[in-house]
């Protein structure tokens, strides 16, 4: 259901209201958490954890590994806050609910977003763990957050999205990842609806047109980001070759524990990106 834009403002004005109540702080950045890639939550230094079902017009996270947390502290030196666990469509959320808590950390202060992912690998090059810095997307959701009355005061009606993904911060990104001894592909990254997995035919689609990693998610939140002027980075990490002709098959508890064992190098690519954020332009 499409809100009305008073009933929208409404709400974020109550969520907004719920979250200064319990901290003051400012976040610059914002960083959503995908699946199995919560541990860098361990790096914060958390002044206030605030759970889902504790603010007002939230959801509630559905997904095994998906704590359900709004945190709020600092990590290199820099205010945060980070959704440890985030939403999506498949658990039946419109889009508008899956990007609402986007706009709450906007609204807060937040000019910055971090994203993370878990993502099948479509690139017959690369393989499961590898990090990949998200260039481009594909929305292939079927829908857009944006749908419905816009909210001018949060940005424009028709936002142009010629480069979602910031360059400076992929320039950082890629130095960093150097600088650690972290290989870090470059690649566009698909959206789907879900909740299972693609067939052969679908992979060899995705492929063609242009996709190198795919997953159910981020998209929406990065329009929205996007929308409402904040600067974006988003990496995947592989957790299964998604290659037709030998496709084998996956399952979720796999895709958890390969995302798990390569978490170590998103942190410390996260943490130090963090540390080196530059000043947002004036």
């Amino acid at each position: 259901m499409i809100l009305p834009a008073e009933e929208q403002r409404a709400r974020l004005s109550a969520a907004v209201a719920a979250i200064r109540a319990r901290t003051a702080l400012v976040p610059e950045v914002a960083i959503i958490l995908g699946t199995g890639l919560g541990a860098l939550a361990d790096e914060i230094d958390v002044e206030t954890a605030i759970p889902y079902e504790e603010l007002p017009h939230f959801p509630l996270s559905t997904v095994e590994t998906h704590t359900g947390r709004l945190l709020f502290g600092r990590l290199g030196g820099r205010s945060v806050a980070a959704m440890q666990g985030r939403f999506h469509r498949y658990e039946g959320y419109s889009l508008q609910e899956v990007t609402f808590p986007v706009r709450v950390l906007r609204l807060l202060g937040a000019e910055t977003l971090l994203v993370s992912n878990a993502a099948g690998g479509m690139n017959p090059l690369w393989d499961p763990g590898d990090l990949v810095l998200i260039d481009d997307h594909i929305n292939l959701l079927g829908e857009n957050p944006l749908t419905g009355p816009n909210l001018d005061e949060l940005g424009p009606r028709f936002p142009d999205m010629s480069e979602p993904y910031d360059r400076q911060l992929q320039a950082l990104a890629e130095a960093v990842a150097l600088e650690l001894g972290i290989p870090l592909r470059r690649g566009v990254y698909v959206a789907v609806a879900g909740p299972n997995l693609e067939t052969r035919a679908e992979y060899r689609m995705l492929r063609g047109l242009g996709a190198d990693v795919v997953g159910m998610s981020t998209v929406p939140e990065v329009i929205v980001a996007r929308h409402a002027g904040m600067r974006v980075l988003g990496v995947s990490i592989i957790t299964d070759a998604c290659l037709p002709d030998a496709l084998e098959p996956v399952d979720i508890q796999t895709i958890i524990r390969t995302a798990g064992e390569a978490e170590p190098k998103l942190t410390r690519l996260f943490r130090t990106l963090v540390e080196r954020l530059p000043p947002r332009p004036a």
